[in-house]
């Protein structure tokens, strides 16, 4: 039996604390004795881990200001701090203060593990959570294996990190509850020709407040369309605001969090991610698993689930790109038949068995 243990800032709402569930939730427990440490507590995905994961959080709930107070201590007092067990695997879930707290393990044969889910800009922006950019690759340094979500990822984190290389092994989605769930009960879906749906954390690198912009457009146009927002964030009020200022009270419904999001995202006609940067988005692979067709920006990680446009629509990564790729899909009715078709075939990509043991054989050839 192999104990190792998922370190992670939080199990908040977000896509990497989703999939971390998901994977956790469906590794081999004849195999794995799996130990979840979220730094802070309180995340409404505590909830859905499966009896036989230990869970713990170092803290009870976030603490304002926590990364500046984390570079007080050096990786190895947090890591005496964080991580009260000896491990045979130790893995950091996300990349910056988990990243730095797992790289302070100086346990004699334990095998550190990092994954990597967003695509930094540059150094600087890699060396965010660390207390310099040196500091930052040296912690990463010390890991025997980093995981990127993505190739797009890949590529990025190897150009912020003066060179370190990963392997690429994908996000974990629960492929057969997501449809049951889709299924399951009744959506909100508004009575209109065409809804739309964005499903996220309500945070500015989403660029929910571009999708609002687009959609003052489309309904200036004259299209019956409506957009359903799913998730809560420190944006929400802002968000809210701008729809009420542009006209859009009746044609933007903030649904807040819902625990189950896929009957509202099964009945939607499009699924839109107008995000200004991402890893590989998790919201848009549950949607290919529902059969929705996809219009995205263009973002890391949409061309390997996508295509070059093939299995869904990738637009520039602008306001005005993402108007014309919803204007396109609204106006082909056609086109818009071929990407649902083409969706519930990609879907089948991102089955959880396949995704589950794929990170299963890595951890072993450690």
């Amino acid at each position: 039996m192999t104990r190792v243990l998922f370190l992670i800032h939080d199990l908040g709402c977000g896509g990497a604390e989703k999939v971390l569930v998901n994977l956790v939730n469906n590794m081999d427990p004849t195999q794995f004795e799996i130990t979840l440490v979220a730094l802070f507590g309180g995340g409404v995905n505590e909830q859905f881990l499966r009896g036989h994961i230990r869970y713990r959080a170092v803290f009870s709930g976030n603490i304002p200001g926590n990364s500046h107070i984390m570079k007080l201590l050096t990786p190895r007092q947090l890591h005496r701090l964080c991580v009260r067990e000896p491990y045979d695997i130790e893995i950091s879930y996300l990349e910056g203060p988990s990243a730095r707290v797992v790289s302070g393990c100086r346990t004699k044969g334990t095998k550190l593990v990092c994954w990597i889910h967003s695509s930094p800009a540059g150094s600087a922006e890699a060396a965010a959570a660390f207390r310099s950019e040196r500091e930052m690759r040296a912690c990463y340094g010390r890991f025997d294996r980093i995981v990127s979500v993505s190739e797009a990822v890949r590529t990025a984190f190897a150009r912020a990190s003066g060179g370190l290389d990963s392997v690429v092994l994908y996000n974990t989605n629960e492929s057969d509850q997501i449809r049951r769930l889709g299924r399951a009960g009744t959506s909100a879906r508004p009575a209109c020709r065409f809804c739309l749906a964005g499903v996220g954390k309500l945070v500015r690198v989403k660029g929910f407040d571009r999708l609002l912009r687009v959609q003052k457009r489309l309904v200036e146009d004259g299209l019956d369309v409506h957009l359903m927002l799913l998730g809560s964030g420190p944006e929400e009020q802002a968000l809210r605001a701008q729809a009420a200022e542009s006209g859009l009270a009746e044609r933007v419904h903030f649904l807040g969090y819902q625990k189950n999001p896929y009957p509202y995202l099964s009945q939607c006609d499009l699924f839109v991610c107008s995000s200004h940067s991402e890893g590989f988005s998790t919201a848009a692979t549950e949607a290919l698993i529902l059969g929705v067709p996809v219009c995205t920006t263009d973002v890391a990680g949409m061309r390997e689930m996508l295509g070059q446009s093939e299995y869904g629509l990738i637009t520039e990564n602008s306001d005005n790109g993402l108007y014309d790729g919803l204007r396109r899909l609204m106006d082909d009715p056609a086109l818009l038949a071929h990407y649902r078709q083409q969706a519930a075939e990609r879907g089948r990509l991102f089955e959880t068995e396949q995704t589950v043991r794929a990170v299963e054989q890595m951890l072993k050839s450690l």
